[in-house]
């Protein structure tokens, strides 16, 4: 069978031969069908990488979340320009009043600082990031700055506290399993995690041009412990089949997770022409989606989607490694894992190179 997406799997085996990942995993959809749903490489040094793996989603998984506020925003559990210290009121307090939770969907919020990816407890983490200060000469809602972490905790926060089931079980029955997304998970417990076995990739540190694996500690230690904002696990495909659901407005296979109405709000343009003080880029935001914000042919944007994509393009990358987006004016749903991180420059690099191969696979560059 020929490769449907030849200069993209060229991309990805480049890639190899530079010692920037050891392997990755590639889905490509349009309203058709599956293009392409491609594994290369090894996911750990001896084993194949396979469509089944599972990889770490990083930061790609923030989107989720966003979709679990949406969800209950449908339910009139809650309104996106509520304050926070409305549902976790020992947030309220050294200059976090004002934030509501269309600031902290957008980035606009000025509390960065936090326990970044800790291992400590839930609750030792939120009331960590309850106790921070807003930033210095930071109004909310009128400065921007990426929030790694913290945001995405409190974000979980408020769903657990509003809808009363743990954050990993909501994400679970209210949005994974809905969507057929049955081997994803933001958090899972060690039993699931040691049940994969070998299913379960490693994401590397590529920098030296050697790969470097965690510990097998470390590894389960990233898997089991809930990042809301940065530790989505399951086979790329689905990350996939997650921007599929969003492309048909809401549903996916007949099975409805969000109104149409409301997909349209999360990828609109709530955050415009900001300065964002973490990527130090102007980035435009919808509701915890990355908007396209390159210039028409430019790919300058900090994990953009490529200089072919369409202003409406909207997504989210993944630390050195991940994304998923959709296209909406060509149909295009892509997400993609590498399983190296070799550092922003070349990443940033690696990354471009496989957006414009795609685009030009499918006859999109233009």
């Amino acid at each position: 069978m020929s490769d449907p997406l030849p200069k993209s799997t060229a991309a990805i085996e480049s890639g190899i031969a530079q010692g920037l990942h050891i392997g990755a995993q590639l889905y490509v959809s349009l309203p058709g069908g599956t293009v392409a749903d491609l594994a290369i490489g090894e996911s750990r040094r001896g084993v194949a990488m396979t469509t089944d793996t599972l990889m770490l989603w990083m930061s790609a998984t923030k989107p989720v979340t966003a979709v679990a506020i949406a969800q209950l925003w449908e339910r009139g559990l809650l309104e996106l320009d509520d304050r926070v210290e409305k549902y976790i009121p020992e947030f309220g307090q050294k200059g976090k009043e004002p934030i509501t939770i269309r600031h902290v969907l957008t980035h606009t919020g000025g509390f960065r600082a936090g326990p970044g990816w800790s291992n400590v407890a839930w609750e030792q983490i939120i009331r960590q990031i309850c106790n921070s200060r807003v930033e210095p000469n930071w109004t909310p809602g009128q400065k921007a700055g990426y929030h790694v972490a913290t945001g995405w905790y409190i974000l979980a926060e408020i769903v657990q506290r509003l809808d009363g089931r743990a954050y990993p079980r909501y994400v679970r029955e209210a949005i994974f399993e809905p969507l057929g997304m049955n081997d994803s998970w933001i958090g899972m417990s060690p039993e699931v995690y040691r049940g994969y076995g070998q299913r379960m990739g490693v994401m590397h540190i590529t920098e030296s041009g050697s790969p470097e694996a965690p510990t097998p500690e470390e590894a389960e230690q990233v898997a089991v412990h809930c990042r809301p904002g940065g530790n989505g696990h399951g086979p790329i495909r689905e990350l996939g089949r997650f921007y599929e659901m969003l492309r048909e407005r809401g549903k996916h296979a007949g099975t409805r997770v969000l109104l149409p109405q409301t997909v349209e709000a999360l990828t609109a343009r709530h955050r415009t022409g900001m300065l964002d003080q973490t990527f130090d880029f102007v980035i435009d935001w919808g509701l915890g989606f990355i908007l396209n914000s390159n210039a028409p042919g430019e790919d300058s944007m900090p994990y953009g989607y490529g200089p072919y994509a369409s202003r409406r393009t909207f997504g989210h990358g993944g630390h050195e490694s991940s994304g998923g987006f959709c296209d909406p004016e060509r149909g295009l749903v892509v997400a993609f894992v590498f399983n190296g991180k070799p550092g922003d420059a070349a990443h940033h690099a690696r990354r471009g190179t496989l957006m414009r191969a795609i685009y030009e696979d499918l006859g999109f560059a233009t």
